[in-house]
């Protein structure tokens, strides 16, 4: 429990003062132990850091079902690959709306922007996993070839999620609210999977055009 409660002060203080600006002095401290079982379980700052890492992967992919996904992949049915879209960004948005995500958000942003070990481990898990199925999933959805096209469609539905978080202030006053709370996370969620409709109806009918 001690070193839970560790790991979770240290993704929150990472995200917020990053790898330089956090103490170990304070992550312990307010996590109830001493200095020395950072050093001991972890070897310093920089092996915290990769373990707050870990820690996010893992969290990240609490719900993750490698075999699932690996199923959802192995469909040509258009119709149930949309589906499986569909339900992967419905889970990023879930995630969303939990009690750590925003801790979690700063670490990975921190990570997005200047890209350390720490994110290819985050990358590695649930993240990656999740990134990959969804071009392929795409390319069986619209039964378009080109992985490049599909990656770039990936991206956007992919974006429509951060968008919450990385730009969180943006979005809080073009909806004219103090929080966004899961209701609003409900009502962005609809708004979200017309738009992944109309992505895939336009790829198919761009294929089509092409043919």
């Amino acid at each position: 429990m001690v070193q839970r409660r560790l790991l979770e002060i240290a993704v929150e203080q990472f995200g917020q003062r990053g790898l330089e600006g956090a103490s170990t002095r304070d992550i312990a401290a307010a996590a109830g132990t001493a200095m020395s079982s950072i050093t001991y379980h972890y070897g310093g700052k920089d092996g915290l850091y990769l373990a707050a890492a870990d820690f996010v992967a893992d969290q990240l992919g609490a719900d993750d079902d490698s075999e699932a996904i690996e199923e959802q992949t192995a469909t040509d049915d258009p119709a149930t690959a949309r589906a499986a879209i569909h339900a992967i960004v419905v889970r990023f948005l879930d995630r969303i709306k939990q009690r750590d995500a925003d801790s979690w958000a700063l670490f990975i942003m921190r990570e997005q922007m200047n890209p350390t070990e720490a994110f290819e481990r985050i990358y590695a898990g649930a993240m990656g996993r999740q990134s990959r199925a969804m071009v392929q999933l795409i390319c069986i959805a619209t039964g378009v070839k080109d992985g490049y096209a599909a990656r770039l469609a990936a991206i956007s539905l992919i974006g429509q999620v951060l968008v919450v978080k990385a730009a969180r202030a943006t979005c809080r006053r073009l909806l004219e609210c103090d929080q966004l709370n899961p209701a609003i996370i409900d009502d962005y969620a609809a708004r979200v999977a017309a738009n992944i409709d109309a992505i895939l109806d336009r790829m198919i009918a761009e294929r089509q055009e092409q043919a």
